[in-house]
């Protein structure tokens, strides 16, 4: 299969930032278009309708847990990694006086959802470098909550959150779909990640896991008509026992479809080889950026590679104009590049001789 060939964009870019979104397929602009055309002619009413919408969830719920090494009944459907954060920090029993401990290079999707526990429960929030979050619990730490893969460096937390006896909660959305992800072997209690991203999803896509062993412990915060086993039940219904409890009220057949049809691209090219491809280019991107002299930040076997740079808003301006898609990161200098396995060498030296 030509994976490449499955993205307009790449014909006319170097699209080089799925680390915000990812090159949207054909075949998941026209899920879309097929799906809106379906409810245009018959209606958004009725139980087709929405037996559609379930069908659709159920099969995405399932590709999510494949990309995550869990069963279907472990995640929850959101519309970003943000919002399933949200639902993690926020649905833990923490009060006054707790701790959570995080690193101090969280993207804001994180910060928010910190800064809500700090502000609305009286969470106490402390910051360390991400390689020293395992050794930084203490009597008072509560919870862990970091990035598995560093947003600005692209480097890995520390393997050494799997031994801790604490909740860990990751902020997966560098990880789901661009390196292999088993939430088992990371021991994490929770874990959001974004389907827009990595997974070239439509946006407004998301999905959050969640241990069996701490479900019952989650507070189902936010309840809507699919919360429950059988809503007409009134005030006595009771909450689906498994993560579907955590899902948000609604999601668009339309984005449902297109993420669908985005993840059945990325399944047929085999996922052995899109975690393959993605980290080598990136590799072989950061060592040429050496090589020429370039300041490359310390990084992971993943698929960023971050840079430093005297412009870097008006490098960015510069490399779009020539047709090359990066993204700098406000306040810290740097240009980031986030190298998938639809692209390839010709995307790479098309940055390199721009730069």
């Amino acid at each position: 299969m030509d994976l490449r060939a499955e993205f307009p964009v790449l014909r006319s870019r170097a699209y080089l930032n799925a680390g915000t979104c990812g090159p949207l397929p054909a075949a998941a602009a026209e899920a879309v278009r097929e799906e809106i055309g379906r409810e245009e002619e018959d209606g958004r009413s009725g139980l087709p309708h929405f037996e559609r919408r379930i069908e659709l969830m159920g099969a995405l719920r399932a590709a999510y847990a494949d990309r995550l090494g869990c069963p279907p009944g472990d995640v929850a459907l959101t519309t970003s990694t943000t919002e399933g954060l949200g639902i993690a920090l926020l649905g833990l029993d923490l009060r006054a006086g707790d701790e959570i401990v995080t690193s101090d290079s969280e993207h804001p999707g994180m910060l928010g959802p910190l800064q809500a526990a700090r502000d609305l429960r009286g969470v106490e929030i402390r910051q360390v470098p991400l390689r020293d979050l395992a050794d930084a619990v203490g009597p008072r730490t509560r919870a862990v909550a970091c990035s598995h893969v560093s947003w600005i460096t692209g480097e890995l937390a520390p393997a050494a959150l799997a031994q801790l006896d604490v909740p860990v909660v990751l902020d997966g959305a560098q990880c789901v779909g661009a390196i292999p992800c088993d939430v088992s072997d990371l021991g994490c209690a929770l874990y959001a990640g974004s389907g827009q991203k990595w997974l070239c999803g439509t946006e407004g896509t998301g999905m959050l896991y969640v241990a069996p062993e701490l479900r019952d412990r989650l507070a189902a915060q936010l309840r809507g008509y699919g919360s429950y086993r059988d809503s007409s039940a009134g005030l006595d219904a009771e909450l689906h026992p498994d993560a579907r409890r955590f899902d948000v009220p609604v999601l668009a057949g339309f984005t449902l479809a297109g993420a669908l049809a985005a993840h059945e691209v990325l399944d047929r090219a085999g996922w052995g080889a899109i975690h393959a491809r993605g980290p080598a280019l990136a590799r072989t991107l950061a060592g040429a950026l050496r090589e020429r002299g370039h300041d490359v930040l310390p990084r992971g076997e993943t698929t960023l590679v971050t840079w430093r740079a005297a412009d870097p808003e008006g490098e960015v301006a510069r490399l779009a104009e020539a047709g090359i898609v990066v993204r700098f990161l406000p306040g810290r200098g740097v240009l980031r590049a986030s190298v998938g396995a639809w692209n390839d060498e010709s995307d790479l030296e098309r940055l390199l001789a721009a730069l």
